[in-house]
């Protein structure tokens, strides 16, 4: 078992709305604890260049609202090679560190495993941070609920534009791998067509559906495409729908970063804070290599592994059958 005195946190890979209320949750209880707490700038980058600083209750007043992370964040190519987690080690070793708490998605929970086994000496307790919701042993990642909302606020201010002018709008968002933010928001804004990495659409069928629209009276179409879509990049799926569906202005947006910004939700500050206190608690009750997730409302740990391993991690059935029949 760990004997935890002194832990580093940091963020890595992609940013998500609720890092900071996370970071302020793993900072505080651990100094709730007695325990010491370092703060690693921009992820894994910064275990490499010793770029680390000393954490008080005050280094994460007021910033419960703020977007993105107060730690920064970036990709580390290094990381990955031997060379580069042994400088990592020496620099945690040097400054007594024992336990890391590591806020990411697969790429970060990659690297805090390979680490992990490597120096199992330091204990290591994942968070999932991830505005993509796409990784098994948590029903809802951080920073999925408002990058959701981010995406349904614009969606809604386009239907505006798009209702005046009788136009169809293909809208891009973020999911290369999941359609969990498209499945949602679509549903959410009476998208007429959703296009998902999961569930390949064919051309032809969205075409026969947005004709129906028009035949239905529809005065205007917005159909959502996660960037992942196996039919390709969103300006080609326009250009082939604009040859068939004339009646339509076809406009493009991709929402792009956008996403990614803003003040966390409700629901993401609560998520953050308590997906903090339990990686903490969990290192103090000796536990390495997991990570903590939200399950039917409770904390739990799943295994770093498992979690990078497991395939189980669907979009909701019902969801999926909801689209074509609330779209008529």
């Amino acid at each position: 078992m760990h004997k935890i005195s002194k832990i580093a946190v940091l963020t890595s890979g992609g940013d998500a709305p609720g890092m900071n209320p996370c970071i302020r949750a793993v900072v505080r209880t651990a100094i709730f604890n007695g325990l010491n707490v370092v703060g690693v700038r921009q992820g894994y980058k910064g275990l490499i260049e010793n770029d680390m600083y000393d954490m008080e209750t005050r280094s994460v007043s007021n910033i419960l609202s703020l977007g993105g992370t107060i730690l920064k964040t970036a990709r580390c190519l290094p990381f990955r090679t031997d060379e580069g987690m042994e400088t990592a080690y020496q620099n945690i070793k040097a400054r007594g560190i024992d336990g890391l708490v590591v806020i990411g998605g697969d790429g970060t929970f990659t690297g805090a495993l390979r680490f992990s086994k490597k120096y199992p000496d330091i204990a290591i307790i994942g968070i999932p941070g991830t505005i993509d919701n796409d990784l098994y042993g948590s029903t809802y990642t951080l920073g999925f609920d408002t990058a959701t909302n981010t995406v349904i606020e614009a969606i809604d201010k386009i239907r505006d534009t798009a209702d005046a002018h009788d136009r169809l709008f293909f809208i891009e968002v973020m999911g290369r791998d999941s359609g969990a933010i498209a499945l949602r928001a679509g549903i959410s804004c009476g998208a007429e067509a959703i296009m998902l990495p999961e569930k390949l659409t064919a051309i032809e069928d969205l075409i026969k559906n947005l004709k129906d629209g028009q035949s239905n009276k529809k005065s205007s179409s917005i159909v959502i495409v996660a960037e992942g879509d196996k039919n390709g990049g969103v300006y080609d799926i326009a250009k082939a729908v604009q040859k068939e569906v004339t009646n339509y202005d076809v406009k493009v947006t991709i929402l792009g970063h956008l996403q990614r910004g803003g003040s966390p939700s409700s629901f993401d500050r609560v998520l953050g804070s308590r997906l903090g206190f339990a990686a903490v608690n969990a290192l103090i009750a000796g536990e390495t290599q997991k990570m903590v997730g939200l399950q039917a409302n409770h904390i739990k740990l799943t295994s770093l592994e498992e979690a990078l391993t497991e395939h189980e991690f669907k979009l909701e059935e019902d969801l999926l059958q909801m689209v074509d029949v609330l779209a008529i």
